[in-house]
C-alpha cells in the first residue's frame, strides 16, 4: 500500500473504489489489487 498526498490518479483507474475508514481515505482496487493507497 502506498501513502500518497493525492489519490486523483489512482481513483480514475478501472475497478478503483474510494473508501473512507475512521477518517482516512483509501483507494481499493478489486481488479488489480496492487493499486492500493491511502491518503495522509
Amino acid at each position: 500500500m502506498k501513502v500518497r498526498k493525492s489519490l486523483r490518479s489512482l481513483k480514475s483507474k478501472p475497478g478503483a473504489q474510494v473508501v473512507r475508514r475512521r477518517g482516512v481515505t483509501f483507494v481499493v482496487n478489486k481488479k488489480n489489487p496492487r493499486f492500493k493507497a491511502r491518503q495522509g
